[in-house]
């Protein structure tokens, strides 16, 4: 299981240590080959990158999506470094290690709120799991190492057309394991049948209020009752529901009938989240629609709740404060 205490080799006068594992250009190996040593040692700088990168990315202001994305990039290029040796070699605890920071980057990239589930953010941001990503680049490499050996010269062109074939084969993977998603449920079902659209479009950026919209994790009686901000889960808005959610805000909520209206007359009268996210990706014009009414309603929903936090009693409901609180209050709309 391990080698004797204060073990080592001599090679020409000098004493080698012997020990469990050993690196060799980047990558720590072991003696059972199940690379637990080389994530042990991986996770505390991926997630170090992570935490560095995500404070330049405010949900509200900060970089565009294009910028938020080189920032995921960056992180994921630590994370999959050596792949092609490790990939098939991914245990439990080797994978939660590349949740953890795609996760957190993936929060950042889709503005979210750090309540959101895995499942849901990489699917916001378009971040395929970088375990799938991983099985790609094992799979393109040794694809060319053997093209190499049987004496073929590949083209880019050829290079290129292999790798869009085997991302094609990771999103029918990631979709498939996105059909009993362990969290995130309303999020991912919404926008799993048009998956491949949504990776690929070339219109339309998320918002913060937009994410709060799609996610459900924002300022929503039901959300905060959930995270123990509200007394209760009721709508403040109208009188008939006891359990506010997005889905309530977006097509119920009678407080917010005529943003309602004007969304209706663009991505049609259906506005269950799959239908309102099929139209997102089908056109610029719903896309910018339901941003608008997201984006109106979420900001006199968030002007509403400041009220409530200065008249309440509840302990609960104080305001919190601090640097981050106080910069988010600035993109507030006043009180009415």
């Amino acid at each position: 299981r391990k080698p004797p205490a204060d073990a080592s080799l001599t090679v020409g006068g000098v004493s080698i240590a012997i020990k469990q594992s050993m690196r060799y250009l980047g990558i720590v190996l072991d003696g059972r080959w199940n690379f637990g040593a080389h994530f042990a040692e991986l996770a505390p700088r991926v997630t170090t990158a992570a935490g560095a990168l995500t404070r330049l990315m405010p949900n509200l202001g900060g970089p565009e999506a294009s910028c938020r994305r080189l920032y995921m990039g960056v992180v994921r290029s630590i994370a999959l470094y050596g792949a092609p040796v490790w990939a098939d070699a991914l245990s439990r605890q080797n994978l939660a290690s590349l949740r953890r920071p795609q996760r957190l980057m993936a929060t950042r990239a889709a503005r979210g709120y750090r309540t959101i589930s895995f499942e849901a953010a990489s699917v916001l941001a378009g971040s395929i799991p970088w375990d799938l990503e991983a099985k790609t680049l094992a799979s393109l490499f040794f694809w060319r190492e053997e093209a190499v050996a049987q004496g073929h010269r590949l083209a880019p062109r050829e290079i290129a057309g292999r790798r869009n074939e085997l991302c094609q084969r990771s999103i029918e993977e990631w979709s498939q394991r996105l059909e009993q998603p362990t969290a995130g449920r309303r999020t991912v079902e919404a926008v799993r049948p048009v998956l491949g659209q949504w990776l690929a479009r070339q219109h339309g950026s998320l918002t913060y209020r937009l994410t709060q919209m799609l996610s459900g994790h924002g300022c929503f009686g039901g959300y905060l009752c959930l995270i123990g901000r509200e007394p209760s889960a009721v709508c403040h808005h109208c009188d008939g529901c006891a359990d506010e959610d997005a889905q309530h805000t977006l097509e119920v909520c009678p407080a917010w009938d005529q943003d309602r209206a004007e969304l209706r007359a663009v991505v049609g009268d259906d506005l269950s989240l799959p239908a309102v996210v099929r139209q997102m990706v089908d056109s610029e014009r719903s896309w910018t629609a339901v941003q608008t009414f997201a984006e109106s309603v979420m900001l006199r929903k968030e002007a509403a709740e400041r009220v409530r936090e200065d008249t309440s009693d509840l302990p609960i409901r104080r305001r919190r404060t601090g640097r981050r609180r106080r910069a988010y209050a600035l993109h507030l709309l006043p009180p009415q």
